[in-house]
């Protein structure tokens, strides 16, 4: 059995003073008992009401995801490093390959990729971004996934999506995970999320003993 630490909020006794010591203290200490990845949210608001009390108000601390990731995987020297899970439409894919790559080769192979398509409408709407419907969302996932797998297998040819357009996705120097660093799916649905873990995926992150008007997660159960 592999355990993993997901750390969900950044408002403990201290913060947001302490927040960099701590974080770095809580990922060193997972790192030296041995745990097997360390991973943090992609999100831009704390998570307030919509998965019960546990996460705090959405004016909570919260850090950005990606350079939350590097930072750990500076201070740590063995455990794999993720955000769970990236919501899709904050990054282009293209640009997301680029990022986990480069923390994929300065951490020599310990990055892991979280995917999802995204679900929070407050913090999307808040940031500006655009906050489409759950079909169309799901299909900029699979989009995302069939660029991530382009890049990654080192094709250099043009990609020519109905969301993404790539031109000359370049991704150089190449991941150090082999055969690229593993794609972990989150979401909970059986008929697009699972469909796409066995496509695209390496494993995937289930939401067990909830509901979706009670977590506020999306799935893909509502999709035909």
């Amino acid at each position: 059995m592999k355990i993993g630490l997901h750390i969900g909020k950044f408002h403990w006794p201290g913060s947001p003073e302490n927040i960099s010591s701590k974080l770095t203290e809580i990922a060193q200490t997972a790192d030296d008992a041995g745990f097997y990845s360390i991973w943090v949210m992609d999100h831009i608001f704390q998570l307030g009401t919509q998965c019960g009390t546990i996460h705090g108000p959405e004016e909570a601390e919260m850090l950005e995801a990606y350079t939350t990731v590097a930072h750990l995987a500076a201070v740590t020297k063995k455990i794999k490093v993720g955000a769970q899970v990236t919501c899709n439409f904050f990054r282009n894919p293209a640009l997301l390959v680029k990022m986990l790559t480069t923390i994929d080769v300065l951490s020599k192979g310990r990055t892991y990729l979280g995917i999802g398509a995204g679900w929070f409408e407050r913090e999307a709407v808040g940031y500006g971004y655009e906050f489409p419907s759950l079909k169309v969302r799901f299909e900029m996932l699979e989009e995302s996934l069939q660029i991530i797998k382009h890049m990654w297998s080192r094709n250099t040819n043009s990609f020519k999506g109905k969301y993404f357009s790539l031109q000359e996705p370049l991704n150089n120097p190449p991941p150090v995970s082999k055969p690229h660093p593993p794609i972990l799916i989150g979401g909970s649905g059986e008929k697009k999320t699972l469909r796409f873990v066995a496509k695209y995926g390496d494993a995937c992150n289930i939401v067990l003993g909830t509901t979706l008007k009670d977590a506020g997660v999306l799935t893909g159960e509502e999709i035909t």
